[in-house]
């Protein structure tokens, strides 16, 4: 059987190289800049010779030279390696023409990227299609992703492996309905929609009040997301403003954490983290932001997922090709939507287009790369985070198109790590998670022409573009100024001019706002706010775009503000009316909770919600937005194999990211798993 494969090796190989000969002289005939031939004309015979011989030397480069190009491009930045993709590949091509024995090929620079290009994209689907009903060689091509340790690795235990999917951002109701429409096959197959007997369960829950990755993330691969109650704020200690997806802002959250629950996290031992925010405690991590501003070392090879996806150039020009065709995509249908005038909308021009296909494309076959990479050495448990449907679904909408095409190309990357599975030393069970939904909606600013912060300034009395000024929500604002202050006319020329320390931050997280006063070291009172800013609290609690306020009581501890003077204590929050009503069950409780942490914002503001249409108002340019309550984005989903427990008892929810971590962890060790607590000494000693 052995020398069977060898010989489909080689025929595969002669085939391949075959076809790029022919490229090649279908190339040499369109591109006048690319010749095969001298100037006095050559026999057919020797032109094809000539051809045969640099598709030949084109493809040993490739092999030979391009791993080491990659390797020595990790400093580059990801966008910027993708640009270098071409040029590199027209390097090798000219290289390759010139050491050529016939010594008569030639071509222009820039015709060789376009050759170049051409040649390994024709040389990979050649590849491919050759391969497709070949399981040896589907297993030959995966097993070359693995790592290079692979060989230095202990035998697998004969334990079944445990790979999370996180798909970011895809609510309960956006994955059932996708399922519904057809658009996602595999997981309708594991849901047993063709036949009677499913191999997964779906189950939907609840996040926190900060129904964002930043703290669904730490709370699912830590175990604590305490003290994180938005994607970013103002830590007053330290003048500073935390935000999630910022290295150094992800590395101290995860220290806090690991410091919280004296343990490494859900992958302490034998664990990869791919492209997550934080680690989990894995000793192989590739592409996590909480490692990023560690000096390069054997402990830290954040990038080490983009030299083993790039190190094979037909995978670089595959990559490449499909994220210039997906900026492409994303100038055509953000013009689209602009000449239909579709509402919502917020803008997509500048960068934008570049961030998506970064996440839709590069990200996602890299981590799908890393994670096929993983389960063909054996690795006990892998968690790797998909952030493609999140970034579309910000800026086209949960439910638009553009974001359902998404969810078709991850369905399909759902069933090619379903097929490296199969081919993995030992049995894997595939878990596909989300750690937050999406809830439609337009903008703050959109619908009120001022933003949030516009909104407090107004509320304190303070500056404000003209813009908003004219605005009806501005005018009110005023107005509830000089009455507050008891003057009945505005006096020109006497607006107040505080000083930088004093004047409010403002900060935006979906649906969730948070206003600070960095002059004052602790969390103020409401009884503070009144006596400083007498306007500020009624303002904000009776605009119709905002649902409710959070504030500390001196008299009760807390209190949740609302529209008509509405003031409940936070021990009363659960009775059928008040503010917090429309929100559901639970959003008392993770009300509560938000109030207990140390960095709670002096003023945490909620936006309004529709219970029937699911919208929200993003005070951020979204227009499917996410980070506080409301809606769909507060109930993600955990589709598990019927294999293990179930997530909770029928009946109960499962609330919580730190709810959803302790199952994770149950589930590891129903298999003997890798997961063994580490104590606080051994975790700083590591």
């Amino acid at each position: 059987m052995r020398w069977r494969r060898v010989v489909s090796q080689i025929g595969r190989s002669v085939t391949v190289w075959a076809v790029s000969t022919v490229t090649m002289l279908v190339l040499a005939g369109l591109l006048p800049d690319f010749q095969l031939q001298s100037a006095d004309g050559d026999s057919a015979t020797r032109i094809a010779m000539t051809a045969a011989l640099g598709a030949g030397a084109f493809g040993v480069l490739s092999a030979v030279v391009w791993p080491l190009l990659v390797r020595l491009l990790l400093l580059v930045p990801a966008l910027v390696l993708g640009l270098l993709v071409f040029f590199l590949n027209g390097s090798l091509l000219l290289v390759a023409l010139r050491i050529n024995p016939s010594g008569q090929s030639e071509a222009a620079p820039e015709t060789a990227v376009i050759v170049a290009a051409v040649m390994s994209a024709v040389a990979s689907a050649t590849g491919g299609a050759l391969a497709v009903r070949d399981d040896d060689a589907y297993r030959r091509r995966l097993s070359r992703l693995a790592t290079r340790r692979r060989s230095s690795r202990p035998p697998c235990a004969a334990t079944p492996g445990t790979v999370f999917l996180q798909l970011d951002g895809v609510g309960h109701d956006v994955l059932t309905a996708a399922v519904a429409k057809g658009l996602m096959p595999t997981v309708a197959g594991w849901l047993g929609a063709a036949e009677d007997r499913p191999t997964h369960r779906l189950t939907p829950w609840r996040t926190d009040w900060s129904s964002q990755t930043g703290a669904s993330q730490l709370g699912i691969l830590h175990g604590s997301n305490f003290d994180v109650p938005a994607f970013r704020w103002y830590e007053k200690e330290h003048r500073e403003v935390m935000v999630c997806n910022r290295p150094t802002s992800a590395a101290e959250l995860q220290r806090r954490a690991i410091e919280r629950t004296a343990d490494g996290g859900l992958l302490t031992l034998d664990g990869a983290s791919r492209g997550n925010l934080f680690s989990g405690g894995a000793d192989e991590q590739a592409l996590v932001l909480s490692i990023a501003t560690r000096r390069r070392g054997r402990e830290n090879r954040s990038r080490a997922g983009y030299f083993a996806y790039f190190s094979d150039p037909a995978n670089a020009v595959r990559t490449a090709l499909s994220f210039f065709a997906e900026v492409a995509r994303e100038i055509g249908q953000s013009t689209t939507a602009r000449l239909r005038r579709q509402r919502p909308r917020v803008k997509r021009g500048g960068l934008y287009p570049f961030v998506r296909a970064f996440a839709t494309v590069v990200e996602r076959d890299v981590v799908v790369a890393a994670v096929m990479g993983d389960l063909l050495v054996g690795r006990s448990a892998v968690y790797a985070d998909l952030v493609a449907y999140d970034e579309v679904a910000h800026h086209s909408g949960p439910h638009s198109r553009d974001a359902e095409k998404v969810l078709q190309r991850l369905d399909r990357s759902l069933a090619l790590i379903e097929k490296a599975a199969e081919h993995a030393p030992r049995q894997y069970r595939i878990v596909v998670l989300s750690d937050h939904g999406q809830s439609p909606g337009e903008t703050f600013h959109t619908r009120y022409g001022l933003s949030l912060g516009d909104l407090v300034r107004a509320g304190c009395g303070l500056h404000v573009p003209r813009r908003a000024e004219r605005t009806h929500s501005g005018t009110e604002a005023r107005a509830a100024v000089r009455a507050a202050l008891r003057r009945p006319v505005e006096e020109g020329g006497e607006k107040h001019r505080p000083t930088r320390d004093s004047e409010p931050i403002v900060l935006a997280s979906g649906n969730l706002g948070l206003v600070s006063f960095p002059d004052v070291p602790h969390r103020m009172t409401k009884e503070e706010l009144d006596a400083r800013h007498p306007a500020l609290l009624t303002t904000l609690a009776n605009h119709p775009g905002i649902g409710f306020l959070l504030v500390r009581s001196e008299e009760h501890g807390g209190v949740v503000l609302g529209a008509y003077g509405a003031e409940i204590p936070l021990d009363r929050l659960d009775g059928p009316a008040g503010p917090l009503a429309v929100f559901g069950a639970g959003a008392a409780d993770a009300v509560r909770r938000t109030h207990s942490f140390p960095h709670t914002a002096d003023i945490m503001v909620n936006s309004w919600y529709d219970a029937e249409s699911g919208e929200v108002l993003a005070f951020e340019e979204q227009i499917g937005s996410h980070g506080g309550l409301g809606g769909a984005q507060g109930r993600p989903f955990l589709l598990s194999p019927v294999c293990v427990s179930a997530p909770s008892e029928e009946g109960e929810e499962l609330a919580g990211a730190e709810a959803v971590h302790g199952v994770l962890r149950r589930w590891l060790r129903e298999a003997d798993g890798p997961q063994v607590p580490l104590s606080a000494e051994g975790e700083r000693a590591a």
